[in-house]
């Protein structure tokens, strides 16, 4: 059994996460260590309590008010991960997984990686004997996205590889043309890559484009039909309403999960295949350069992490990685 799959079950370990959950309903992660104590406003939980207490234990802190402990799903997870960049939500990579069909064994690129929560379900889904190729621009998104996976594995994945550079550039060197079996792009403009992207994939083989702004929606759908390589595009969004169920009161949540991106797949033609053209089609709309920046999230005001920032975030997820392997190979060297 291989380390990522012990870490969902048994008694707690030094090393592990744990979401506490308290009376209130508030959500606190933390690492176990010997000896350490979480602290709250009112009272404490000593990490010796939970250590070799079993998942779904009920801990008392020291005011009397009681603790809720679970190993966190990779859902909570990622959404309490350190993050240098905005990440997929997982109501958008649940998608990615699905209509993409990753499968196990599948040879997968990701470009960019951001903060690592989209690979940690692109690994989770292809398995160990799969393969997934990550890049990533900026070096300090990379370093925060291989502390935040190490954390949640234990270790460094050995299927997985992050390089930083131009996906267009770097694509190539990578991997041997044909021999990509699906594509992720979550960047600003993918509709660059696409080229490279198609050199790449086998004949059948898929790209998702996960965008923000409509503007960028109409430009990578149009370029997709653009290269005539692929099949239409098939563009959508997914949001998510939560209901609040007790007893007869049954209504629809006031808060909802509304839209966070567009996903776009299409799928690799045969080379020298022509697509049949469609009887209906929507005509194209006229935009240039200047239309599309206008609507960039740049233009929009959208707000980018510092370097500081970065480099902080990076250090937290390097730490929290570094004692859960410290802890793991203290495990294993015990059990020898």
């Amino acid at each position: 059994m291989t380390d990522a799959l012990r870490r969902q079950n048994g008694p707690f370990r030094e090393g592990d996460r744990v979401q506490l959950t308290g009376p209130k309903g508030k959500l606190n992660t933390i690492t176990l260590e010997t000896g350490k104590v979480f602290h709250t406003h009112r009272g404490m939980v000593s990490h010796d309590r939970l250590i070799g207490a079993p998942d779904g234990s009920v801990i008392e802190a020291t005011n009397g008010d009681q603790y809720l402990a679970l190993r966190p799903l990779l859902n909570d997870f990622v959404m309490s991960m350190p993050r240098g960049a905005a990440i997929i939500y997982p109501k958008d990579a649940a998608q990615i997984v699905a209509f993409a069909d990753m499968f196990p064994g599948a040879t997968v690129v990701e470009a960019g990686v951001g903060s690592g929560a989209l690979s940690l379900w692109l690994l989770r889904a292809i398995g160990p004997q799969g393969r997934l190729h990550s890049f990533e621009r900026r070096e300090e998104f990379a370093d925060v996205a291989r502390g935040n996976v190490a954390s949640f594995l234990g270790s460094d994945p050995a299927n997985w590889s992050v390089t930083v550079g131009d996906l267009a550039e770097a694509l190539p060197a990578e991997v041997e043309p044909g021999t990509v079996d699906r594509v992720v792009l979550d960047m600003l403009a993918p509709w660059e890559c696409l080229p490279a992207v198609a050199d790449a994939l086998a004949p059948g083989g898929l790209v998702v484009c996960y965008v923000a702004t409509v503007t960028q929606l109409s430009r990578v759908a149009e370029a997709i039909r653009g290269t005539e390589l692929f099949t239409n595009p098939d563009p959508f969004e997914t949001l998510v309403r939560g209901w609040h169920v007790e007893g007869l009161a049954v209504r629809p949540d006031h808060r909802m999960v509304g839209h966070t991106g567009f996903l776009v797949t299409a799928r690799r033609l045969a080379p020298g295949a022509v697509l049949p053209e469609l009887k209906r089609r929507p005509s194209k709309s006229d935009y240039s350069e200047e239309d599309v920046e206008a609507w960039t999230p740049g233009a929009l005001g959208e707000r980018s992490a510092s370097a500081k920032k970065l480099r902080k975030v990076a250090r937290e997820a390097q730490s929290t990685a570094a004692s859960a392997a410290a802890a793991r190979a203290e495990e294993n060297s015990d059990n020898k």
